[in-house]
C-alpha cells in the first residue's frame, strides 16, 4: 500500500491549528456576547457577517493569490484573522463585532483554501482519498477541540481571544517553512443558479433552506444554551455533540440514499429534525442529559442534509461535473447562511430561546413541501452516483472539493471556470 506523502504531515498540522482557532473563535463570541448582554438579534448578525465574509473569501481570494502568491496571501489571511479576534476583545460591542466577524469569515475562507491547495498539490491520485479522509478527521477533531477548550478557563477574561489569535498565527508556520514551490492556482467556482435549477430544483431550494437552518443553529446554539442556563462546559459539549453525531450519521444515511430515491431519504431526515425541534419547543428541557440526547439526534439529522443534496444534484448533473455542481451549491449554501442567523435572532427575541428551533423547523417544513411537490413532478432517477461524504459546509470551500477524490479532474490539475 502506498504511504502518504511525508510533506502532508506539516500541512495537516497547520490545518489543525487553523481549525482549532476557527472553532474557538466561533464559540467564544456568542458565549461572551451573551454574558455581556447582547441581544439574540445582535448575536445572529455575527453569523450573517461570517457568512458574507466567507462567501466573499471564496470568490475573491483566488484572484488575490494569483496576484501576490500563496505564501504572502496566506500570511495576510492568518494575520488579519488574528487581528480580528483581538479587536473583538478590545471593542466589546455588537456594532464592532459584526464587521470583525465578517473579516474573520473572509480570512478563514481564504486561509483554508490556500492550505487545501497545498494538500492537493502534495497528494497524487494514489493517495488523495486517504489525504482527504485524514484531512476531514483533522478538520472535525481540531474544530471540536477548539470548542471544548472553553470550559478550561474563564470566558469573561481575555484568555480565549488571545489563544485564538495565537493559533491563527501558528497555522502560518507550515507554509512558511515547508513550501518549496507555489501550488497550482486555486479553483474558482461560479454560482450559476439557472443551470443548477435546471439540473435539480430540489438541490437548489434545499441547499438554500438547509443553509438557513444550519447557520441559525450553528450561530445561535450557544446563545440558546446561555439563555436556558447551561454552563459553558455544557454549551461546548452541546455544540460539539451535534457535529460529531452528524459525521457519524453520514454512513447510514448514505447507505439508505444509495438504494432509493434520495428525496425520500431527505424528507425522512427533515421530518425527524422537525420532530426533534418540536420536542425542544414543547418540552423545553433544562437538564443536561436530555438536552445532550436531543442535540445528538438533532445534529445527526441536520448535518446529513447537505451531503444528501449534493449527491442528489450530482445524480442529475452532466458527467464529470462534480466540482462545478458542488462548488456552486456550496456558495448557495453561503447565501442561506446569511439569512438564517438574522431570521433566528429576530424569532428568538420574540419567542425566547426556543425560537431557534422554530426557525429550523420552518425551513425543514418548507423543504419537505418542496421535495414532495418535486417528487410528484419528476420520477425517481434510474441511475445514482454514490453518496458524497463531505465536510460540514460551514467549513468547506471550493478548494476542499478539489481535494475530494470524487473530483476526477482534481487527480490531474485544478481547473478554471469555463466561459
Amino acid at each position: 500500500m502506498p504511504t502518504l506523502p511525508t510533506s502532508t504531515g506539516p500541512l495537516l498540522l497547520g490545518a489543525a491549528s487553523l481549525m482549532f482557532a476557527g472553532g474557538l473563535n466561533g464559540l467564544i463570541l456568542p458565549v461572551r456576547g451573551a454574558q455581556e448582554g447582547f441581544s439574540a438579534f445582535s448575536l445572529g448578525l455575527l453569523g450573517t457577517g461570517w457568512a458574507i465574509g466567507f462567501v466573499l473569501g471564496c470568490l475573491i481570494v483566488p484572484r488575490t493569490v494569483k496576484r501576490v502568491g500563496h505564501i504572502r496571501a496566506f500570511g495576510a489571511m492568518t494575520a488579519l484573522a488574528g487581528v480580528a479576534i483581538l479587536l473583538s476583545l478590545l471593542l466589546m460591542h455588537p456594532i464592532a463585532w459584526v464587521p470583525l466577524r465578517a473579516l474573520s469569515g473572509f480570512c478563514f475562507a481564504g486561509a483554508q483554501q490556500i492550505m487545501e491547495s497545498w494538500l492537493n498539490e502534495r497528494s497524487g491520485p494514489e493517495s488523495r482519498g486517504r489525504v482527504f479522509g485524514l484531512y476531514a478527521m483533522v478538520n472535525l477533531s481540531a474544530n471540536t477541540a477548539g470548542q471544548m477548550v472553553l470550559p478550561l478557563g474563564d470566558t469573561s477574561a481575555a484568555t480565549f481571544f488571545v489563544l485564538g489569535a495565537i493559533f491563527y498565527a501558528l497555522a502560518l508556520i507550515p507554509t512558511a517553512l515547508y513550501a518549496t514551490q507555489q501550488p497550482a492556482p486555486l479553483t474558482k467556482v461560479s454560482l450559476d443558479i439557472p443551470k443548477l435549477w435546471r439540473n435539480s430544483p430540489v438541490a437548489v431550494a434545499g441547499i438554500l433552506l438547509v443553509g438557513i437552518a444550519n447557520s441559525a443553529f450553528g450561530t445561535l446554539a450557544a446563545v440558546y444554551g446561555n439563555q436556558i442556563g447551561m454552563s459553558v462546559t455544557a454549551i461546548a459539549i452541546f455544540v460539539s455533540a451535534t457535529l460529531l453525531a452528524g459525521a457519524a450519521a453520514q454512513v447510514p444515511v448514505g447507505y439508505a440514499s444509495d438504494r432509493t430515491d434520495r428525496r425520500y431519504v431527505l424528507i425522512a431526515v427533515c421530518a425527524a429534525a422537525i420532530v426533534t425541534a418540536a420536542w425542544f419547543v414543547a418540552v423545553s428541557p433544562r437538564a443536561i442529559v436530555p438536552i445532550l440526547i436531543g442535540a445528538t439526534f438533532f445534529g445527526a439529522f441536520i448535518h446529513t442534509m447537505y451531503p444528501l443534496l449534493i449527491s442528489h444534484a450530482n445524480d442529475h448533473a452532466p458527467d464529470g461535473d462534480f466540482l462545478r455542481t458542488a462548488g456552486g451549491l456550496l456558495l448557495l449554501f453561503g447565501v442561506g447562511s446569511i439569512i438564517g442567523p438574522l431570521v433566528a435572532g429576530v424569532v428568538m427575541n420574540v419567542a425566547g430561546p426556543e425560537g431557534m428551533f422554530w426557525t429550523t423547523a420552518g425551513a425543514h417544513l418548507a423543504l419537505i413541501a418542496f421535495a414532495a411537490w418535486r417528487i410528484s413532478q419528476r420520477a425517481p432517477s434510474d441511475t445514482r452516483e454514490r453518496f458524497v461524504r463531505i465536510l460540514t459546509a460551514r467549513f468547506s470551500t471550493p478548494q476542499t472539493l478539489v481535494l475530494n477524490p470524487r473530483s476526477d479532474r482534481a487527480a490531474d490539475e485544478p481547473q478554471e471556470d469555463r466561459p
